[in-house]
């Protein structure tokens, strides 16, 4: 009795040195929806000319990573692998996004980071576009609603709060915005136009309520639905970047991030708060980018590609970070990152072991937030487009198992110029913007790279470790034919 009363007195110490020593940060995750790289001043000073003060503060305050790249170079699959640190592509959602209607797309038993932060005593909020499909029931009969309008009252069987959020208020993609969602039923219907407002209000109003509770630390998950289309900018900021409507709504969704870092300065929560800023794919065609290339704004930089590519520009993101408590302020990082790779960052900084049976493709990115080199067991990061292309990043080379963009920027699969190779491979180093293609040339490098693609889908996971599934069986890994030329 007495030896076990002692391991529960050691047991305790360590707990309390523990809560004593590491105090565990907030945490504020901001993904906007379209925003390309190159829309931000501070990460492209020489093309961007939509003025973001407060993305550019951030970054003078915090750290640039300029190697990160989203799970997939469209919307859902990107926000899976966010909450999932798990590739989208290994679930049943093979190209495209998601319409809602459907079950959720993450498994009931799955773990989220969510919930693993709840489970560790964080408030959890989730605060905008869910994009991640849940199921609508009529709050009069009970049924399901498989298609079609909702009105008030309208029930929502598994949405956030039963994957690990205790409180959600937003709403499911950009053409159902005007319904206005919060926990499990609709709450209203109302003009696209008024939702980035009602984010904005929302956040510092949750702010403020935290503050109240400081002894419980919170992660709030802010995925906002711009500066995506609708492109529908408020009259106070029409007119603001003189370059049309959605220079404008890159603005107004700039002054989110400072209305966020003023809540946090009030109630002295700034310290200790991880911020992270970043996007969940490129921007969009519907920005109307050669209109904004004419103006001087290019909106991937100096990448190839936009929303839905293969190419850079349509997955490699804006992300900055903030932590005064632990982030030099000032500072870049150049290592390769990957958005899935907040799951194991979380558990990093939390100090606490990931799911066995999750989190399948995150790596920890803390020693990069401390300044110091990664050291992981990744092999690469996996790229995927709108139409289920793969492509494959290790080191300086990246190979694209597609003859064009495998998107939406020209050439595509099907207008590509007779006798194209049938994939592509870039030195990203001699050759940033994807214009000499080496696959022809270096064969054992296009090999190796494509072989440990292979390996990575086949095991189920990218982590070291016993093998796991996907949820599907059949993965295609080529989705053009390799013997057509064209």
């Amino acid at each position: 009795m007495k030896k076990n009363l002692a391991i529960i007195l050691l047991s305790s110490i360590s707990v309390l040195s523990f809560t004593k020593s590491t105090e565990r940060p907030n945490i504020i995750y901001i993904l906007c929806d379209d925003l390309g790289f190159g829309d931000i001043h501070a990460l492209a000073p020489k093309t961007s000319k939509i003025p973001t003060p407060n993305a550019d503060q951030l970054a003078k305050e915090g750290m640039i990573f300029r190697d990160a790249h989203s799970g997939s170079s469209v919307c859902s699959p990107t926000r899976y692998g966010v909450l999932t640190g798990r590739y989208s592509w290994r679930t049943r959602l093979q190209s495209g996004v998601l319409q809602g209607h459907r079950p959720n797309l993450i498994a009931p038993d799955r773990a989220t980071v969510a919930s693993h932060l709840k489970a560790l005593g964080y408030h959890t909020a989730v605060l905008g576009k869910w994009h991640l499909d849940f199921l609508y029931k009529n709050h009069k009969t009970g049924e399901l609603i498989n298609k079609g309008k909702t009105d008030i009252g309208t029930i929502i069987v598994d949405g956030p709060t039963t994957r690990g959020f205790d409180y959600f208020h937003g709403f499911h993609h950009a053409r159902t915005m005007k319904t206005v969602i919060e926990n499990g039923k609709v709450i209203a219907i109302e003009d696209e136009i008024n939702m980035l407002p009602r984010l904005t209000q929302k956040s510092v109003a949750y702010i403020h309520e935290r503050a109240k509770h400081k002894d419980t630390p919170f992660f709030l998950y802010l995925p906002l639905g711009s500066p995506h289309a609708p492109i529908v900018p408020t009259k106070e900021w029409q007119g603001k970047s003189g370059l049309g409507d959605y220079g404008d709504f890159v603005m107004q969704t700039d002054h989110v991030i400072g209305e966020i870092t003023k809540a946090l300065a009030q109630h002295e929560l700034t310290e200790n708060t991880l911020i992270i800023l970043t996007s969940d794919n490129g921007c969009s065609r519907g920005a109307k980018i050669p209109e904004l290339a004419r103006k001087g704004h290019l909106v991937s930089a100096h990448m190839r590609g936009s929303k839905a590519d293969l190419w850079d520009g349509g997955h490699r993101i804006p992300f900055i970070a903030k932590w005064p408590k632990l982030v030099k302020a000032g500072t870049e990082s150049n290592e390769l990152i990957c958005l899935t790779d907040l799951f194991a960052t979380v558990a990093d900084i939390t100090q606490t072991k990931l799911p066995k049976n999750g989190a399948e493709d995150s790596f920890t990115f803390l020693p990069a937030l401390k300044g110091n080199k990664r050291s992981s067991e990744r092999k690469g990061v996996i790229h995927h487009s709108i139409s289920g292309h793969f492509g494959y990043r290790q080191g300086k080379w990246k190979l694209l198992l597609a003859r064009g963009s495998g998107g939406w920027t020209a050439p595509n699969e099907k207008n590509v110029a007779e006798g194209t190779p049938e994939a592509q491979l870039y030195d990203l180093e001699a050759d940033p913007s994807e214009t000499n293609n080496l696959y022809n040339e270096k064969p054992e490098i296009a090999q190796k790279l494509l072989k440990d693609l292979e390996y990575d889908i086949a095991h189920g996971h990218t982590r070291n470790g016993a093998d796991t599934k996907n949820d599907i069986n059949d993965i295609k890994l080529w989705k053009s034919s390799r013997g057509d030329k064209r």
